[in-house]
């Protein structure tokens, strides 16, 4: 069966993210659009996936546990989990390799967690949006560690993906699924990186302002509707997807 997907969407967490992107209004935007399974996935954490999973239980929403990571070349890669404790963890983990240089909120925005009635719990006081002291070569087997996917991000991106900051896709890598911007380019990308060839393609929203958020137009053929399905398929080379 076809499920609709959104699986690139920012929170009030990332700095760079509107303050109205509460994990509610995140949830309850994709509702309303009619996306059946949606991924948070903010700059270097994983915070608020609790309250968007509890959120996607209550409005029929699959949600999957995600962070955007950015590695020490600055690629953003998602990262995606099976369940919150795993997230949690490597968000954890992550959190550690972060520079430690503060979060001014006048000059990057709010970093929030909040809850599912909207209150902030509290405010990250690391700036999320540096890279991390992680090598591009390293995620992909950090993140299995965690029964995590690794996805590197808008790979046709002019900043921040793997094409623009490291002029290559490493012939060794090991993931299996890439994020593309713009759908009508794919035969040129693949030509021009050949690594391509064994991979998913999907393409996101990258959402950071609500109105952002994707409509029903891209699909994944699941057996099921739920996570592990969702990681299965995208990460395997038979998976059926549809991107417009």
């Amino acid at each position: 069966m076809k499920y609709s997907y959104d699986l690139h969407i920012h929170s009030c967490l990332s700095p760079c993210g509107s303050d109205e992107s509460l994990p509610s209004n995140i949830v309850g935007m994709a509702a309303l659009k009619g996306l059946d399974i949606i991924a948070v996935c903010d700059h270097n954490s994983c915070g608020n996936s609790e309250t968007v999973r509890r959120l996607g239980e209550a409005y029929g929403v699959l949600t999957i546990p995600g962070m955007e990571l950015t590695t020490a070349e600055e690629v953003h890669v998602l990262c995606l989990f099976p369940d919150i404790a795993h997230a949690e963890e490597f968000s954890t983990y992550v959190h550690s390799k972060l520079l430690p240089i503060e979060n001014n909120e006048a000059a990057f925005g709010k970093q929030q967690f909040v809850d599912e009635d909207d209150n902030i719990i509290k405010t990250e006081p690391l700036l999320l949006i540096n890279a991390t002291d992680i090598a591009f070569d390293s995620v992909h087997d950090l993140v299995k560690n965690h029964r995590g996917i690794m996805i590197p991000a808008h790979i046709d991106k002019s900043s921040t993906s793997i094409l623009s900051n490291m002029g290559f896709i490493p012939p060794d890598s090991k993931f299996n699924c890439a994020e593309i911007r713009h759908t009508g380019f794919i035969d040129k990308l693949k030509t021009e990186n050949n690594y391509l060839e064994r991979c998913n393609l999907i393409t996101d929203s990258d959402a950071h302002y609500l109105e952002d958020i994707s409509e029903p137009i891209n699909f994944l053929e699941l057996s099921e509707k739920s996570v592990e399905c969702v990681l299965e398929t995208i990460n395997n080379n038979a998976a059926k997807i549809y991107i417009t």
